[in-house]
C-alpha cells in the first residue's frame, strides 16, 4: 500500500469475471482498505492487469482511494493548448512524420518554432488507396506504403503503446497528448495499452491539424534527397516534389531525421558523404499465425474467453543455437499486412484493430542477426546489414512469383526432420494478397531457419498446443527494427560530426515502436529548441 496525505493507492486481485460488478469490487477495496463498507471514501482504478498464470485469470487493479467517506480530486487529464507559433519565428526541418516526427513537431510549437515537416509518402486518406493497390494488384509505391506515408508505420500496424523503457521521458504525459487527439482514455489505465489500427488515422489527422493550426507545416509527396552542411554544420536541405518533381532548396540549420526504419535512401546518402553510420543488430524471421480460439484456449488454460477477458496474446523468448529466438509484435486477433517498400520485395508485419476481433492472431517469430551472420553471407560494410535485409526480401519476393503473395508453410512442414517439406495445402490466411508454399527451411538463410526451427520445438515444449496442425508460417519478418544505427552525441543529441543534425526515432535506431520513437521526437526537439532559444 502507498499513500500520501489525502489518498492511498492499493493493488487488489480478485476473479476477473467480476470486473464489471461495482458491488464486488467495492467490496474487494474495502477490505483492501481494511474498512467497512460504508465507510469507504470515493475510488478509481488507475491500473489495470491481468494474471493469467492459473486456471483461475485475476484481474489485478491498482486503485486510488480518498480518505474514509472523502472525495478525490477531479482526474481530468491536462489539455495541451498548442499557441500559435510567431511570425518570425525560427524553423526547424523534420524529415518524416511518423509518431517521432509529429511529436518533435508539437514539442517545437510548444517552444515557439516553426516545425516544417517533409514527408514522402501521402496523407492517411490518400495512403489508404495506396495499401488496396498492394493487396489487389500487388504495386507497391516505393514512397507511399505501410511504412511511409502520414503517422508512418504505426499508423496501419497495430497502435501498441507500450515500452519497455521508462527512463527515455514523461510516458504518461505522451498518452496523454494521444487521448487528447481522440485516443480512447483507457490507454492511461491499461498495462498494455492499445489503440488499434482502425482509430489512428483520425488521431494522427488530428495531430496535423493542431500542427498546421499553430503556425506549422506539413508538406506531403514530398522527398528530402540532400543535406548540405559548412564547416561540421547542417547548412540547408534540398528535397524532391514527386509529383511535379520539382526540386526545392532551403537553408536551415537544424534538421530532425525521423524517417523511421525502412528509410533506406537515407542511410546511403549519409553513407555517401563520409558521415558516421554504424551497422547494428537486428532480428529477422517470419511471422507466425494461429486460430485466437486457440492461443485463447492455451493462455486461459483451456477455459472459454468469456466477456471479461481480451483475446489473448502471449511473449515467447530462448536460445536457439547461441541466438535469441523470440516473438515480436505480437497482434492478438489480427491481420498479416503486406509492408515492402520496393517493387521487388515481400515484407510481412502485423496489426490489429481495436477490438481485436479477427479470428487469427498472429506474431513475429524473429532470430537475433549480428555482424557474424550477414558477413557470412557475404555483406559487409556498415550498410551490409541493411544488404542482407535486402537480399532476403528479394528472394521470398522471387518464391512468391514475383509478385506480393509471401512464401509460407505450415508449422508441422517447417519442423518436418532435419530440413522440412513444403506444405501439401496451406490452412487459411489472413495475409490478403495470398501465399504461395514453400519451404522456408530451404529458402531461408540457415541462421534463421535452424535456429527458428530450435525456438519454436521448445516453444512446443512449454505449450504443446501451440504446434497446431493449423499453424501458419508466413515469410519474411524483415523490418523489426533498423539494421542501421545513425550515432549522435550523448548530450547534445546531434550527429557527432554535423551540428545541427538529430538522428531520432527508430530510423536513428534509438526507438523500437509507437511510444518509444514519440518519446524520443520529444527529446530530440526539446535538444535542438534549447539551442535554438540559447543563441537568440
Amino acid at each position: 500500500m502507498q499513500s500520501d496525505s489525502e489518498t492511498q493507492y492499493i493493488d487488489v486481485r480478485f476473479p476477473v469475471e467480476w470486473s464489471g460488478d461495482e458491488s464486488k469490487i467495492r467490496k474487494v477495496v474495502a477490505e483492501g482498505m481494511n474498512c467497512a463498507e460504508e465507510r469507504l471514501g470515493k475510488y478509481r482504478v488507475v491500473r489495470k492487469n491481468l494474471d493469467a498464470r492459473k486456471r483461475q485469470v485475476m484481474a489485478v487493479w491498482r486503485i486510488e482511494v480518498a480518505a474514509e467517506h472523502g472525495d478525490l480530486p477531479p482526474d481530468q487529464p491536462p489539455h495541451v493548448v498548442f499557441e500559435p507559433v510567431k511570425d518570425d519565428a525560427e524553423s526547424v526541418y523534420i524529415i518524416g512524420a511518423g509518431p517521432a516526427g509529429l511529436f518533435a513537431a508539437l514539442s517545437l510549437i510548444q517552444q515557439g518554432i516553426r516545425p516544417i515537416v517533409l514527408e514522402r509518402g501521402q496523407p492517411v486518406r490518400q495512403r489508404r488507396r495506396d495499401l488496396v493497390s498492394i493487396t489487389r494488384e500487388h504495386t507497391v509505391d516505393p514512397d507511399s506504403n505501410y511504412c511511409f506515408g502520414e503517422g508512418g508505420a504505426g499508423t496501419y500496424s497495430d497502435g501498441k503503446l507500450y515500452t519497455r523503457s521508462h527512463k527515455r521521458g514523461n510516458i504518461q504525459g505522451t498518452l496523454h497528448w494521444l487521448v487528447q487527439f481522440g485516443a480512447d482514455p483507457s490507454i492511461l489505465i491499461d498495462a498494455h495499452p492499445h489503440i488499434g489500427t482502425n482509430k489512428l488515422p483520425q488521431i494522427i489527422e488530428r495531430m496535423r491539424g493542431a500542427i498546421e493550426q499553430a503556425g506549422g507545416k506539413v508538406h506531403f509527396g514530398c522527398r528530402m534527397v540532400d543535406i548540405a552542411s559548412e564547416a561540421g554544420h547542417v547548412a540547408g536541405i534540398r528535397w524532391l516534389n514527386l509529383k511535379t518533381q520539382e526540386v526545392h532548396s532551403e537553408r536551415t540549420r537544424q534538421v530532425i531525421l525521423a524517417t523511421g526504419h525502412s528509410a533506406r535512401d537515407v542511410f546511403e546518402l549519409i553513407e555517401s558523404k563520409g558521415w558516421a553510420l554504424e551497422a547494428k543488430p537486428f532480428a529477422m524471421g517470419v511471422r507466425i499465425e494461429h486460430p485466437q480460439e486457440l492461443v485463447d484456449r492455451i493462455q486461459y488454460s483451456g477455459q472459454p474467453r468469456g466477456d471479461w477477458l481480451p483475446p489473448a496474446s502471449y511473449r515467447l523468448v530462448c536460445q536457439a543455437n547461441g541466438k535469441g529466438v523470440h516473438s515480436f509484435c505480437m497482434c492478438p486477433g489480427g491481420i498479416i499486412a503486406p509492408c515492402a517498400t520496393d517493387a521487388d520485395s515481400v515484407v510481412t508485419n502485423g496489426w490489429s484493430p481495436s477490438k481485436r476481433n479477427n479470428p487469427f492472431a498472429n506474431a513475429g517469430m524473429v532470430v537475433q542477426i549480428g555482424p557474424e551472420d550477414w558477413k557470412a553471407e557475404g555483406f559487409s560494410g556498415v550498410l551490409g546489414a541493411l544488404a542482407f535485409q535486402r537480399h532476403v526480401e528479394r528472394k521470398c519476393w522471387e518464391a512468391g512469383g514475383q509478385t506480393q503473395r509471401a512464401p509460407a508453410q505450415r508449422l508441422i512442414d517447417f519442423l518436418h526432420g532435419t530440413r522440412g517439406r513444403v506444405s501439401r495445402d496451406l490452412p487459411p490466411c489472413s495475409y490478403l494478397p495470398g501465399v504461395v508454399s514453400v519451404n522456408l527451411r530451404a529458402l531461408l538463410p540457415a541462421v534463421i531457419s535452424d535456429s527458428l526451427a530450435v525456438g519454436l520445438r521448445e516453444f512446443g515444449k512449454r505449450m504443446p498446443a501451440y504446434l497446431d496442425g493449423n499453424a501458419l508460417l508466413v515469410a519474411p519478418e524483415s523490418r523489426t527494427s533498423s539494421p542501421v544505427r545513425i550515432p549522435r552525441h550523448r548530450d547534445s543529441l546531434a550527429h557527432p560530426e554535423v551540428a545541427g543534425l538529430y538522428p531520432c526515432g527508430e530510423g536513428g535506431g534509438y526507438a523500437g515502436g509507437i511510444l518509444s520513437a514519440a518519446l524520443d521526437g520529444i527529446r530530440v526537439a526539446e535538444a535542438a529548441g534549447q539551442v535554438l532559444n540559447s543563441s537568440r
